[in-house]
């Protein structure tokens, strides 16, 4: 029985080609990082509320509890969807495999994760809110109240993209060989440790 493994993914060319070609491994560690201090920012905003039971317009989270505005503008929170859609869309040439999959589902939940953000922010600089409301509205926030959603939609986004750097950090013998990315490096790495 003959195995058949993929032929290396080709990098798009330009900028997006060097980083997920060269840069990959590095990008997705600060990826990370900011990924974190968000979730740092929603735990101490679900801290001040349920731990300490704050009133919700006092829980502002770290950097709302220093600099109000960036709570109430929305551009804190717009700009952080946005970051994540950028860097989940950008990063992805470097997937293959399981892990380009997960990756991808990470990608589509933020996309209407951002389109949610997108309207509150809209409605915050115009003033105009949707559904009747007083305030900015999102459309799933009809249903759910907005601190528990946004846990919820980070969560969703948070997991499957957990779950495709595990498989990206641990490929099968034909992902490897389809990567042209710098954590291929890393996987040799650490299969010659594992081995000795």
């Amino acid at each position: 029985m003959t195995t058949h493994t993929a032929p290396p993914r080709t990098a798009p060319p330009g900028p997006i080609g060097r980083l997920n070609v060269g840069s990959h491994r590095a990008a997705l560690n600060v990826f990370m990082v900011v990924v974190l201090a968000h979730w740092a920012e929603h735990l101490v905003q679900a801290y001040q509320i349920w731990g300490l039971g704050w009133s919700l317009p006092k829980s502002k989270g770290l950097l709302g509890y220093q600099f109000p505005w960036l709570v109430t503008s929305e551009w804190m929170h717009y700009g952080y969807a946005l970051i994540m859609i950028i860097g989940l869309f950008l990063l992805r040439p470097g997937f293959v495999g399981r892990g380009r999959t997960w990756w991808t589902v990470a990608l589509a939940i933020q996309f209407w994760h951002h389109i949610e953000h997108l309207l509150l922010l809209l409605q915050a600089q115009t003033g105009h809110f949707l559904f009747g409301k007083a305030v900015p509205t999102s459309v799933l926030q009809l249903v759910f109240p907005r601190v528990e959603l946004h846990l919820f939609y980070n969560t969703v986004v948070f997991i499957p993209m957990v779950i495709g750097m595990y498989y990206h950090l641990r490929p099968s013998r034909e992902e490897l060989a389809g990567m042209t990315c710098s954590c291929r490096h890393a996987v040799h790495r650490h299969e010659a440790a594992a081995a000795v």
